[in-house]
């Protein structure tokens, strides 16, 4: 019994690594109020998202820079640059293969991995000042939409760097668990259709933790994780059809999501339309072919 309390506990930790690491990844410009832009148009920190959907890390860095410049006291610039040093180690490191993610053994045999200094220096940077700015604007202003976003997302960047380069899984659950306390503050202020992004912070949490075993499910929920496999899916399709800057986003984590399930057309056909969408990513035809080809 002790023993299988232990496996039991240590897929609970797994699975709630995944669903911080995309809580944060999908959190990504919640607080947007346009529709997605092309590179073209839309403000610097609008061109920085994009540069990150399409694996611009340069150019990415460049816009939020810019967004800093022309916004000094906003904390999602900042939280916004060290999502960008992190996502730049994320595929430096291969963390954003999604072979990584299809299921519980394959992440949990992830290896530690190896940072580099400089650029975890500049991540922590980035994150500091988020949280200040975001501290200052909070004890204005309780309700402050941007400071309670970029202090979600500097919680969940946190987390996904403890966990998926690090390999810290219970400090990486501590940061999960105020990046969903951020979060739920965010949302109980969140009217209407504005929640739409919003939900994806939750939909994959709630798949994933939703389809674990009774007893993990209990475990993670007693953690502030709740399951609810369905809903989660409810969640991301609602994104995927209404969402703004995290449509894309969420139509990435029903892909992830019909690979578990072994559902392999609905998986390809979703990431055909982003593979056309966002041609400098490449990581959506290597998905494709892996999909294509069962390697």
């Amino acid at each position: 019994m002790r023993m299988a309390g232990t496996v039991q506990l240590r897929k609970a930790l797994i699975f709630g690594m995944v669903a911080a690491l995309w809580i944060s990844l999908q959190l990504c410009a919640a607080a947007g109020v346009a529709a997605l832009p092309d590179s073209n148009v839309g403000t610097a920190l609008d061109r920085g998202f994009v540069g990150l959907y399409n694996l611009d890390f340069t150019g990415a860095q460049k816009d939020f820079s810019a967004w800093q410049a022309q916004h000094p006291d906003d904390p999602v610039g900042p939280v916004s640059e060290a999502a960008g040093f992190l996502f730049l180690e994320f595929n430096r490191l291969g963390v954003l293969e999604s072979q990584f993610y299809e299921n519980d053994e394959a992440f949990g045999a992830r290896s530690k991995l190896s940072p580099d200094p400089v650029v975890h220096g500049h991540f922590q940077t980035a994150l500091d000042r988020a949280q200040l700015l975001a501290h200052a604007r909070l004890a204005k202003d309780s309700k402050d939409r941007d400071a309670l976003f970029a202090l979600t997302l500097a919680s969940g960047l946190q987390a996904d760097y403890a966990a998926l380069i690090e390999k810290r899984n219970l400090a990486s659950l501590h940061y999960a668990k105020e990046a969903s306390a951020w979060a739920q503050q965010l949302l109980a202020i969140c009217p209407g259709n504005d929640c739409s992004d919003v939900l994806v912070a939750t939909g994959f949490s709630k798949y994933i933790v939703g389809s674990m075993a009774a007893p993990v499910r209990w475990f993670l929920r007693m953690g502030g994780l709740p399951g609810d496999k369905q809903a989660g899916i409810a969640d991301l399709q609602m994104t995927a059809q209404h969402g703004r800057y995290l449509a894309p986003f969420a139509r990435i984590l029903l892909a992830i999501a019909y690979v578990r399930d072994k559902d392999k057309p609905r998986a390809l056909e979703v990431l055909t339309s982003l593979r056309a969408q966002f041609p400098g990513n490449t990581l959506f035809p290597r998905e494709i072919l892996r999909l294509q080809t069962g390697h």
